[in-house]
Order: C-alpha cells, then structure tokens, then sequence
C-alpha cells in the first residue's frame, strides 16, 4: 500500500521528560484507506499527529508526505496544514471564535481566499455537518458533540488529503458517534484519507481498513483488522484487549469457528448465527 503520510526513524522526547514520546518511530498512514491508531495512555498517539501537522519537529528521523520530506518554513507548513487535517479530542482547543460560522470560516479567511469563496464553501459545510441551525450560536452554548462537529467542519471545510482524529469518540453518547461514524464514512467515500487515535478497539475493529498498533513511541504492529485482533496474547502485551466481537467468536465451538472470520459487526455476527440454524 502506498503511504500517503510517513514517519521515518523519528525521535522526539519533550523538555524535562526523562523518556522520549516517540522513539525511532516508523510508521505509515496507507493513501485511501481508514485507519485506526490503537495503543494505552502514553504510546505516542497524539505526539505522532502534532508531528504530522507539524506543531512538532522531530530530534531526529524524518517526517514525509507524499515521500517527500517536510520542510518547516512558514508557507510550507501552512501548505501541509491544509493538507492535512487535524481534529484535536478536546474541541475547546480548536474552537477560537465566538459563533459556529465564524469559527468553521477562520481557516478560509486565514489562508485569504476571496468573501464569496469563503461564504459559499462554509455554508455548504455546515450544510453538509447539519450544522446551519447553529450558524449563529455562540460556541460555548453548543453540546459537546455539536463542538465537535464545528470542529470537524472548520478543518474539512479545507478540504484536506488526509483527516486526523485524536479520539473523536471520546466523551460522546452512542447516538452522538453512531452520528460521527457516518460522517467520517461520507468524507471517506469522497476520497478522503482518515486516521484516528482511539482506545475504543470495538470501534477500531468495526470501523477500520487498517490498523496500527503503538507501543512506548514505537509502531509494534500492523495489518487488517481480522489480523490484528486475533492476536490475543500479543495485544495483551500491549495492555490491549480484544475487541467484544473477537472475544464472542472465540469462545464458539471450534467447529462453529471453522472457516469463518470473526464478524466485524452486530449485523455479519447475526447472519453467522443464522447458518447455525
């Protein structure tokens, strides 16, 4: 698979720490597919995406994009930016402006396209994000799932190669990510590239095309969900868990288990339980 976006033996340790949050870290963010970033509290995560958009530089190693290496000069870095997407997990520390329009328009007035450029394409976002009923709303009178949501739209309304998402699911009721699921689903089928962090590994299994383990700032393992989650006692290493789905299909019978693949979702495990029948 072709990267869209790589680290390269990248190094990074913060000012005081005594460890480095990333350790000669290579890893790959497969060009069209879904990606989930899994690994525990400390694995490097979020630390890997402030590399990919450059808010941070590593000590060593090389970031690229599109194989080329990064180059962190004013104007190259808000090229990446508009490249690549980041949505952090805690919307208030995106959210800079006072009303939903505002917000969602800054990154287009910041990179001075024309009045009626920025008009139309963010009234066709917040169109898009189900969010014109709150053109006007002051942020702060905005749930946190709808925060997220001008979040998300201030960075799409870019029009980026590549969507970050630092645990998007966090704190959201299951309507609230069911919601955010099929928003990411509708980026993704314009061809857009997305990658999240996340510790919810159902989602991770459910969701994703590929997926990367991280581990004390190293990528320690890779693959397709159905590899991936099927290695118990390598997960367990990591202080990870299988996904419920997984763990239900490997206490079948091994002769219901026979051929199949676990189920990625509630709607296959149904239709598995049924050639049972």
């Amino acid at each position: 698979m072709k990267p869209i976006l790589e680290a390269s033996d990248v190094t990074f340790t913060y000012p005081g720490a005594q460890t480095p949050s990333l350790h000669q870290l290579n890893i790959r963010i497969p060009e069209g597919k879904r990606t989930a970033i899994c690994g525990p509290n400390g694995s490097g995560k979020s630390t890997f995406f402030l590399h990919a958009v450059g808010i941070h530089r590593p000590k060593s190693g090389t970031m690229l994009w599109k194989d080329a290496p990064y180059v962190y000069k004013n104007e190259d870095l808000q090229r990446l930016r508009r490249q690549v997407g980041l949505v952090f997990q805690d919307p208030e520390q995106q959210l800079i402006l006072h009303t939903t329009y505002e917000d969602v328009s800054y990154g287009l007035r910041n990179a001075r396209l024309e009045e009626q450029e920025i008009r139309r394409r963010t009234e066709r976002m917040l169109d898009l994000m189900g969010l014109t009923p709150w053109a006007e709303t002051p942020l702060h009178q905005l749930s946190l799932g709808l925060k997220k949501r001008v979040a998300l739209a201030g960075v799409l309304v870019l029009e980026p190669e590549l969507l970050l998402l630092d645990e998007p699911t966090a704190y959201l009721d299951r309507r609230s990510e069911h919601r955010l699921v099929e928003e990411l689903n509708r980026i993704h089928g314009q061809g857009i590239t997305v990658a999240m962090a996340t510790h919810d590994l159902n989602m991770a299994y459910a969701w994703a095309d590929w997926i990367l383990v991280m581990y004390e700032g190293a990528c320690v393992m890779e693959g397709t969900p159905e590899h991936v989650f099927t290695e118990a006692d390598v997960l367990a290493a990591y202080g990870l868990e299988l996904p419920a789905l997984v763990e239900l299909w490997k206490a079948l019978p091994a002769d219901r288990r026979l051929g199949a693949k676990p189920p990625r979702d509630i709607a296959a495990w149904k239709a598995m339980q049924e050639t049972w029948r």
